[in-house]
């Protein structure tokens, strides 16, 4: 056993034994369930503004498409070949070089019934997962930790983590939600609030069932999971490269903590920047750039510490854009977009479906074909191993990726 391994299994037996030292009774017994303690992780993705998926996956045979996007749209010499007629954009050179490694399935027209327009609103629904008409204020990954609970056991706040300054719905339950943190330094000196302290030693045994009961236990649960993660993220400090881009800096922190062996199960990070109304190209190409370098670096580190094959990286957007441009060079909100599964697990990469049929708009929209929770579904079923009706209210369809 070599001096590196004594010294970080050290720190991590410290990290466990300073939180617990200040763990009531409650949740002591508390810890990842069972059902979620296998190492599998998923990382979620989420591009904020609308990312314009035409412009990613890129139908370059097609006329239509041409003459819908005089401007924006881009010619053969302007992209990477996937196929004899699909493209991808050129600054996604890394996610091509992972697809034709068979580490990405790429899946066309994901939306859902009667799409909404509204950024917030198309927001909350792919984070709910509902349908467009109901409203949920817990998201699809926080049901996901209450469908855990038990009499005596619960998730603790750390199995889902969101690398932020704010949780987002997605991550929000009715009994437990996930934890948003974009600096473990700062959150354990929060915690470390004297009062803080008073409250989460003596008041967390409270066993009622009122309101002050709860949020004794919340308080002493985020505080538990507080001291937990800043001993997590001090085991492991990677010394790979990531670009100086935000979200380079928070992969390279979910790197460390998968690296650090810690117990989290759902990772969530959002990359804001793709409202393109206007002078759509440069901006995002921009974007598009970040995130390909962030993702290409994320995934080789994953690879050269063999923990790729458990990780499933996903990233989505609220909607894609309308087909034809606008008159300012850009795109304006539309509806059916693209989705990217990245990981070593996938049982086969490639194009899952048809690209949107141009010939086939509805109201200058694409079609959707795909309704997104069949994609949660495959997830929640095949790589976190929960039943997914619980979570999503109805059955739909495994997609076999997984």
């Amino acid at each position: 056993m070599n001096t590196q391994f004594n010294r970080r299994d050290f720190i991590k037996l410290s990290g466990f034994a300073s939180a617990s030292l200040f763990v009531p009774n409650f949740l002591m017994a508390s810890a990842v369930p069972e059902s979620l303690s296998k190492q599998k992780k998923l990382v979620v993705i989420q591009m904020s503004g609308g990312n314009d998926g035409l412009n990613c996956i890129i139908p370059f045979r097609n006329d239509l498409y041409y003459k819908l996007r005089p401007t924006l749209g881009y010619r053969s010499n302007e992209l990477i070949a996937l196929s004899d007629d699909v493209g991808l954009n050129l600054q996604l050179s890394g996610i091509a070089d992972l697809f034709f490694n068979g580490n990405v399935v790429m899946i066309n027209n994901v939306g859902y019934p009667n799409p909404n327009r509204s950024h917030f609103r198309s927001m909350d629904i792919w984070q709910s997962g509902s349908d467009a008409n109901t409203f949920l204020n817990t998201g699809w990954l926080g049901r996901t930790l209450d469908a855990q609970c038990t009499n005596t056991v619960m998730p603790k706040p750390h199995t889902a983590i969101e690398i932020d300054d704010s949780l987002s719905l997605a991550l929000k339950g009715e009994k437990v939600s996930g934890f948003a943190t974009n600096n473990m330094e700062l959150l354990k000196s929060t915690t470390e609030n004297k009062m803080i302290q008073h409250i989460a030693e003596t008041g967390a045994d409270e066993h009622g069932e009122n309101q002050v009961a709860y949020l004794y236990k919340q308080l002493a649960s985020t505080y538990s999971s507080a001291n937990y993660i800043y001993a997590q993220s001090k085991i492991y400090q990677n010394p790979t490269v990531y670009p100086d881009t935000q979200l380079g800096k928070q992969l390279k922190t979910i790197a460390e903590l998968i690296l650090a062996e810690t117990d989290t199960n759902i990772y969530y990070v959002s990359m804001s920047g793709f409202d393109t109304h206007a002078m759509q190209r440069g901006q995002q190409e921009r974007q598009l750039k970040q995130y390909n370098d962030a993702v290409k670096i994320f995934c080789d580190d994953l690879k050269a510490h063999h923990v790729f094959d458990d990780t499933l990286i996903m990233t989505f957007s609220e909607f894609g854009r309308r087909v034809e441009e606008n008159g300012s060079k850009g795109t304006d909100h539309g509806t059916a977009n693209n989705i990217y599964l990245i990981g070593g697990g996938l049982k086969q990469g490639g194009m899952m479906n048809d690209l949107p049929d141009l010939n086939a708009l509805v109201d200058g929209d694409i079609l959707y074909t795909m309704d997104f929770r069949n994609i949660y579904s495959t997830i929640l079923e095949s790589w976190l191993h929960v039943d997914s009706k619980t979570i999503l209210g109805k059955s739909f369809t495994n997609l076999g990726f997984i």
